[in-house]
């Protein structure tokens, strides 16, 4: 069976509490498990982790090249700036699907560019919790 590793970064630890008019009430606990059940009906192990740290996050890509087939990644705020976390994108050798729940393009100027996106195999922004789930299938027929 094909394993695929979500990762969501700072402050998603928050979702349901957190601007709500931007990312809903839904917690990440429930998310999460709708992103597993998702997985498990498209025949993958999914691993799902959270870290507000972006050394974890890093460590978490470095350690996914030996046990994931794919990665699906919303790195929230480090999107815009880091350049380790792309680095770290580019040098695993797996694909990379990049997911944010809210549509950065339409949100405040310094969201618009993501420096991670050319180094992920596509992109799934602006649908909420449903990014994650559009994600598994594209992430499927690339691993």
């Amino acid at each position: 069976m094909k394993k695929i590793l979500v990762i969501h970064g700072p402050n998603l630890n928050l979702l349901g509490e957190r601007e709500t008019n931007i990312y809903g009430r839904e917690t990440l606990g429930s998310i999460n498990l709708q992103i597993a059940q998702k997985a498990e009906s498209r025949g993958i192990n999914c691993e799902i982790f959270q870290s507000n740290s972006e050394g974890a996050l890093i460590d978490k890509l470095h350690e996914a090249r030996k046990t994931c087939d794919g990665v699906i990644i919303n790195a929230g705020a480090y999107t815009h700036y880091s350049y380790a976390i792309r680095d770290a994108i580019s040098s695993i050798k797996i694909p990379v699907v990049e997911v944010h729940c809210s549509n950065i393009h339409a949100r405040e100027e310094f969201r618009h560019n993501s420096v991670i996106a050319p180094v992920c195999a596509g992109s799934v922004i602006g649908f909420g919790k449903n990014s994650y789930l559009l994600a598994i299938d594209a992430i499927k027929d690339l691993i």
